[in-house]
């Protein structure tokens, strides 16, 4: 599935149009507007794929666009909030404990809330793409947040194999992204359009993960139970 992520796009009608698009949306995320078009985006791209269409989707449609966009983040936000306050938390509590002079035993209580607060980053990072697949093919915000449903997939070794992948994809576009900021102004433009490929690259693994997964796709078309088993 590595080679058909990374061609996706490339294979699009409008590739080169849609990348610039993206890269400079990206860019420009932090006005919010740009950030929502990245995401709805990225929604289109989770409901196709899940349905085994492979046709990139285009930058159209910019009201629906923007609205898809406003709630995939929503929920993005919500999860992200989540190990943030924890680590809060953790972090206050220990630092009220132990006051200006730590200690040891203060340190050790700082190592484990460290621990504790990058374990809950992980988790949200990866419940939240099964969230938003799930809100690509109900379009509803609580599709995001619905535990039974969510918990079917996440447990999957199919979905922790497809989510290493996207992770993968992600951390190299990043990479390579990170290399071309170095160059001012075209390196700049050039690194946000990485980003984008390697995000809808990513989306593009989970969105047929999703499909493969998705409880209502989980019986074989004889009426049979999938073979797949929980891999927790």
């Amino acid at each position: 599935m590595l080679s058909e992520s990374l061609t996706y796009l490339k294979d699009s009608d409008d590739a080169l149009k849609t990348s610039i698009i993206g890269g400079l949306c990206l860019l420009f995320g932090f006005l919010l507007i740009p950030l929502f078009l990245v995401w709805g985006y990225v929604v289109r791209v989770l409901d196709r794929t899940s349905r085994d269409d492979d046709e990139a989707p285009r930058f159209e449609d910019w009201g629906d666009l923007t609205i898809d966009g406003a709630k995939a983040f929503a929920i993005l936000l919500a999860y992200s909030l989540v190990p943030a306050v924890v680590g809060a938390i953790l972090f206050g509590g220990v630092w009220l404990a132990t006051g200006e002079s730590p200690g040891t035993i203060g340190a050790i209580g700082f190592l484990l809330a460290g621990a504790v607060t990058l374990a809950a980053f992980v988790a949200a990072a990866y419940v939240s793409p099964a969230a938003i697949a799930n809100f690509a093919s109900e379009r509803r915000i609580g599709a995001g947040f619905d535990v039974d449903e969510l918990r079917s997939v996440l447990a999957t070794g199919t979905y922790a194999t497809g989510w290493l992948l996207a992770f993968g994809i992600v951390v190299v576009g990043s990479f390579v992204s990170g290399i071309l900021n170095a160059v001012p102004l075209v390196g700049t433009v050039l690194g946000a359009i990485v980003a984008f490929y390697a995000l809808v690259a990513a989306y593009y693994v989970i969105g047929h993960t999703w499909g493969d997964l998705h409880p209502v796709s989980l019986e074989g078309a004889d009426g049979e139970p999938s073979s797949e088993r929980p891999a927790v």
